[in-house]
């Protein structure tokens, strides 16, 4: 008897035991079933309700930009606000912002027929992006933005002199250094002068006058450097930049 009690009470810790390790197991493996394949991180800030909500609105719904009066909103500002949307990420079929690869035959098409696309629409590209309150100039400024950092050397319109009065390259100059000029004159990339090293800015200007070095610049580039640095915004703004590197090398 005591043999039978003994193996009794083995059995009954085992199923004890099999209780304890198979069901939290059976319920994993449950879950597992229903999760898996997905392949989704729900912890991206991209599955967020409010990131899924905007990726599903009709295709030719109204954005509107207001970070600045119509009419006087940079590529940048246009990109950041509507473009980025599909542009950013290369969502239904567009080119990847950055990416020349895929910039590369769009560009070759020519910047008006890329300005006829996004003025009318294109495939799942709805008409303005879907921003309706973007003038033709401001889409015009979106497309270049995003084609010259494809590869492209586009040339948009500038934005209108704001009524405000003179540009202070201390605050607007500054603005435009940290978004574009500090790519390069940071750290005194591909022969740029770097920003405060008065020894480099004295030998980049040599004795010409500021004015007439950063007109130049302006309308031809310089070395390396494109057109305005790359800038898509007005030539006042860029002249507001180049003075305020200038200035702090003094």
């Amino acid at each position: 008897m005591s043999g039978s009690n003994a193996s009794g009470v083995k059995s009954f810790v085992g199923l004890i035991v099999a209780a304890l390790i198979g069901v939290p197991l059976f319920i994993f493996m449950v879950v597992k079933l229903f999760t898996a394949g997905s392949g989704v991180d729900l912890g991206l800030s991209t599955m967020t309700n409010e990131a899924i909500s905007a990726r599903l609105q009709p295709v030719g719904v109204s954005k509107v930009v207001d970070s600045a009066p119509p009419g006087s909103r940079t590529g940048k500002m246009v990109f950041e606000a509507v473009c980025i949307a599909c542009h950013g990420a290369g969502l239904a079929g567009s080119p990847k912002f950055g990416d020349a690869g895929m910039w590369g035959p769009r560009i070759a098409k020519g910047f008006d027929t890329l300005i006829d696309h996004a003025l009318h629409g294109f495939n799942a590209m709805p008409a303005r992006g879907g921003a309706a309150d973007l003038t033709d100039d401001e889409v015009k400024r979106a497309v270049a933005y995003m084609a010259n950092a494809g590869g492209a050397k586009f040339v948009a319109p500038e934005p209108a002199a704001g009524a405000g009065g003179a540009i202070d390259p201390e605050v607007k100059g500054k603005e435009v250094f940290e978004s574009t000029c500090k790519t390069c004159h940071g750290t005194g990339l591909l022969g740029a002068p770097t920003f405060g090293d008065k020894g480099q800015w004295a030998a980049k200007l040599n004795g010409k006058d500021p004015k007439a070095v950063i007109e130049n610049v302006l309308k031809n580039g310089n070395g390396q450097m494109p057109v305005k640095g790359g800038y898509t915004g007005s030539d006042d703004e860029f002249r507001a930049a180049a003075h305020y590197m200038i200035n702090h090398a003094k």
